[in-house]
């Protein structure tokens, strides 16, 4: 039985919407969304020129348990890292490539619903 991933956070799917806009418009290239296996997911697998990015988008409502970005913990960054590596071994043309793991972080800073993005790089 195939893996299946359920996407049922209206808002958690915008934000990866709003992440996939800004890194094409950076000049990055989509080669999957929501790749999930029994070791977890990855929201995004984009190339950057010719680096293999796995990317996290977390998004955050409210600051009270600290911003987007602080929440990629230890255990999701291992889980991600496992992610991406059954993802290399079903992709075996990308094996070549240096990898890169990289976080959109967006977080909502006002009543009107503004939210700030920030992409971070190497991110673990």
């Amino acid at each position: 039985m195939p893996w299946k991933l359920n996407l049922s956070n209206r808002k958690g799917v915008q934000a990866e919407k709003r992440a996939l806009l800004f890194l094409k418009q950076q000049g990055l290239t989509l080669l999957h969304t929501n790749f999930a296996c029994k070791t977890g997911e990855v929201d995004l697998i984009m190339l950057d020129q010719s680096t293999l990015v796995f990317i996290e988008v977390r998004f955050r409502n409210r600051s009270k348990y600290g911003n987007a970005a602080s929440s990629i913990n230890g255990h999701k960054q291992k889980k991600i890292r496992n992610t991406a590596a059954v993802y290399l071994q079903n992709h075996r043309q990308h094996n070549h490539r240096i990898c890169r793991f990289d976080a959109i972080s967006i977080d909502n800073h006002d009543a009107n619903g503004q939210n700030s993005l920030e992409w971070i790089k190497s991110a673990f």
